[in-house]
């Protein structure tokens, strides 16, 4: 056996693998999606003001006290 036909024969096996696996996977719904995207779009959100508030108070600050 050569080398292109191990390499060909170990792609196959892993490609069907992958297939078995992916039949055992559960994929959310789209209402699960859609509340998972805006649950991380929202605290995504929330962690940007709380950094920006800490930016503008220590800018602030360092302007006021240091500057």
């Amino acid at each position: 056996m050569g080398l292109f036909s191990r390499m060909f024969n170990t792609t196959i096996a892993f490609l069907r693998e992958v297939r078995v696996e992916l039949k055992k996977t559960s994929f959310p719904t789209q209402r699960a999606t859609v509340r998972n995207t805006i649950i991380v779009i929202a605290f995504s959100l929330a962690v940007a003001l709380f950094l920006g508030s800490l930016d503008m108070a220590f800018t602030y600050l360092l302007n006021t006290f240091v500057l």
